[in-house]
């Protein structure tokens, strides 16, 4: 399993760090698969279906019966590899910045303080 850079975990404790690695390895994509869906399905936008980009994946499909989406797709399946990483940065920033914003669970350990004075 490949995780994401520490950038977006620095300021989590462990909770919600656990939080963001279930929901990052929901919305990861993987790029073999990318590269693959270009490299077979490309003349059909199936790889950008993949990646969340339905308008030009409706487009390709509503071209596949032409050449065009198909040698498109066959020169894409070079660039998924980047296209894959730079979708899954956008995912885990997404991902940690909405984490970040709720507030922290309390700490069941930790012991009030009572005007100052700790307990």
């Amino acid at each position: 399993m490949h995780y994401p850079d520490s950038i977006y975990t620095a300021r989590m404790n462990d909770q919600q760090r656990a939080w963001f690695y279930a929901e990052y390895e929901r919305a990861r994509k993987d790029e073999i698969a990318g590269v693959l869906f270009a490299i077979f399905l490309g003349g059909f936008g199936i790889h950008h279906f993949y990646l969340g980009r339905t308008g030009l994946g409706l487009l390709y499909l509503a071209f596949f019966w032409t050449p065009i989406p198909h040698v498109l797709g066959w020169i894409e399946c070079f660039l998924m590899p980047a296209r894959v990483r730079a979708y899954n940065v956008a995912a885990a920033t997404m991902i940690s910045s909405g984490i970040l914003s709720y507030p922290p669970p309390p700490d069941p350990y930790r012991q009030a303080t009572v005007t100052g004075v700790p307990a």
